[in-house]
């Protein structure tokens, strides 16, 4: 098989026919931790990391701010390396806020997303302080405007727009169009931010925008500054206000397969940098404070997920023991990965085979004509780029406990979430009493 070293993690390594992984042998982490078992790479976490903050600190001439997206993976140990790195973090619901305050997370750096947030999350929200509630609806500020009223320090809110860009990505992670579920209709901005400004319980802060996910045309993102750019002249200029923050979202594309570019980090701060500075200038404003929300280019490469191989169905079927209820993806929008064989991965690939997962739905194809050496059951597969909307978005689909996790780096590794146990799948259930 051919080894694409740009969508396996940076410490990844082939030392006497097994991959290792952050200095681990991942055939005896597999033995150990049990299979399905998800790995994160420190060493590609965090460089990940720090090449954000550093680009943004040298493309960009005024403040910037880089909040991971914990909805690409949220774990408690996985906010405190965010913390640690000196990024914001981004959430969705109030269990994730949780995670964030229990990580010890500040929790002014935590921005609130959402396009259907309960009372509960807002209220949350609100007495914790975080930095900015990002406003997705006009029925979403009416409620916000109603919690916070009896504020004395008003809570700082983001506009989420909806900036009419189509992206060049599948149509279950672009939402940046006109129809999307997410963000609020331009002809509707101006009055999101006059009711913002007579709310006395909420602080304006800016514009928010985010036109979908695994970006690689840049063009695109580039669009959507501009736009925000324009949104913040028109409020200028019709009600006075300039925003001190503007966010065109994140999104950057990372590669899956070998014929994929490596992801760019750098390039992509000089591109959405340069089209702020553009676009501030041609409007003759100052020029905002840009936060940017990567969480797919930070955490995916870091991933791999070893599965043992069950059993053959003739020469075109690999079943292995895990699928679709670790890692959706596939099943979800035809995702792609690249793959080998950790225990012989200085076998040449022999054939194409399709790796099906071993949950009952035909579509539960973890892996389609994928080139590897001739599996035998035992066997451990492992999968490249699994550290973004797999964990994230795992389930208990035919009652199967889900995955463990394991942080590896310099030869060691530390459980960051224990694999589920039968008692923890059922806990829920009651028996019937009538």
């Amino acid at each position: 098989m051919t080894f694409a070293p740009h969508v396996w993690p940076e410490t990844a390594a082939i030392i006497a026919g097994r991959l290792f992984i952050g200095g681990c042998d991942t055939v005896a982490l597999a033995e150990r931790f049990g299979t399905p078992l998800y790995l994160l790479d420190e060493a590609t976490l965090r460089g990940a990391m720090r090449r954000y903050r550093t680009a943004f600190a040298a493309a960009y001439p005024g403040p910037t701010r880089v909040h991971y997206a914990g909805k690409a993976l949220l774990n408690t140990a996985l906010a405190q390396i965010v913390a640690q790195e000196g990024l914001g973090l981004d959430v969705v619901s109030a269990t994730e806020l949780l995670v964030a305050k229990r990580a010890g997370m500040p929790l002014e750096h935590v921005h609130l997303h959402g396009n259907a947030k309960s009372d509960l999350e807002l209220e949350r929200a609100i007495a914790w302080r975080v930095g900015a509630i990002v406003v997705d609806n006009l029925d979403e500020l009416a409620r916000l405007r109603a919690l916070t009223a009896h504020l004395a320090l008003p809570q700082g809110v983001l506009l989420r727009v909806a900036p009419a860009i189509e992206a060049d990505t599948h149509a279950h992670i672009a939402t940046g169009s006109a129809t999307a579920k997410f963000g609020l209709p331009l002809d509707s901005l101006d009055q999101a931010v006059a009711q913002t400004l007579t709310a006395p319980g909420l602080r304006w802060l800016g514009f928010h925008a985010h036109i979908g996910s695994q970006l690689f045309a840049l063009d695109q993102v580039t669009a959507t500054v501009e736009v925000l750019v324009a949104l913040a002249a028109r409020s200028r200029d019709r009600l006075g206000v300039i925003p001190e923050e503007l966010s065109p979202g994140g999104g950057l594309g990372v590669p899956y397969t070998a014929d994929q570019p490596a992801t760019d980090i750098e390039h992509y701060a000089h591109v959405v940098s340069a089209a702020m500075c553009r676009a501030c200038a041609q409007h003759a404003l100052p020029l905002p404070r840009l936060t940017v929300e990567p969480g797919r280019s930070i955490v995916a490469r870091a991933g791999v997920a070893l599965y043992r191989v069950i059993g053959r169905k003739g020469e075109r079927w690999l079943h292995i023991d895990g699928g679709m209820a670790d890692n959706i993806r596939p099943a979800l929008y035809g995702a792609r990965y690249s793959a080998m064989l950790a225990n012989r991965a200085n076998v040449s690939a022999s054939t194409k085979l399709e790796v099906g997962g071993r949950y009952c739905e035909s579509g539960d194809v973890l892996l389609r004509e994928i080139e590897l050496p001739l599996a035998e059951p035992g066997d451990v597969l492992a999968v490249a780029t699994a550290g973004a909307y797999t964990l994230s978005m795992a389930s208990n689909y035919n009652l199967v406990p889900r995955p463990a996790l394991v942080l590896v780096g310099d030869g060691k590794v530390c459980l960051l979430q224990r694999r589920e146990s039968e008692e923890d799948v059922l806990a829920r259930d009651q028996f019937l009493d009538m």
